[in-house]
C-alpha cells in the first residue's frame, strides 16, 4: 500500500469519488470549491489508486474537516477506509489541528465510531441522504 498527499483534486480521486458517490450511491453535486484549498489523500494497491479522502480547514466552524472518505467497492472490507482516516488525522495534526470533524453518512457512523468518532449535533441531509456530524480529539 502506498499514500500519496496531494494540494489539489487529482485525477485518480476524483475518479474514485465518481466510481463511489456519482455512479454507486447516485449523489449529483460531488465536486465543490472546497476541492481546490483541500488536502487530497490518495491511497494506491499495487499503483492502481484504491480510496482517496479530502482534509480541509472549515473557517465558518474553525474545525479542520475530513471528507469525501471513499474505496473502491471491489476493495472494501480490506481496512482501507481505517488507513485513509488515520492518514487525514496525521496531516490534521501537521496543520496544527487538534481535532477532527466529518459529516457522516448515517449508515457509516458504525465505522466511524470503530475509528474513536462521536455523534454530535443533529441529523442532516445532503441529497436527500441523512447525515450525522461526529469528532475526534485528536493526539
Amino acid at each position: 500500500m502506498e499514500v500519496k498527499i496531494f494540494n489539489y483534486l487529482p485525477d485518480e480521486a476524483y475518479k474514485i469519488r465518481e466510481d463511489v458517490f456519482i455512479k454507486e450511491q447516485g449523489f449529483v453535486n460531488e465536486l465543490d470549491e472546497i476541492d481546490n484549498i483541500a488536502t487530497h489523500i490518495v491511497i494506491y494497491i499495487d499503483n492502481e489508486p484504491v480510496g482517496t479522502c479530502r482534509v480541509f480547514f472549515d473557517r465558518e466552524m474553525g474545525e479542520y474537516l475530513i471528507g469525501r472518505v471513499a474505496v473502491l467497492k471491489k476493495y472494501r472490507g480490506r481496512n482501507l477506509g481505517a488507513e485513509i482516516i488515520a492518514e487525514a488525522e496525521k496531516q490534521i495534526l501537521k496543520m496544527g489541528g487538534k481535532k477532527a470533524v466529518l459529516s457522516s453518512q448515517k449508515r457509516a457512523k458504525d465505522f466511524y465510531g470503530k475509528q474513536g468518532y462521536t455523534v454530535f449535533g443533529e441529523l442532516h441531509y445532503d441529497e436527500g441522504c441523512p447525515h450525522l456530524w461526529m469528532k475526534k480529539e485528536l493526539k
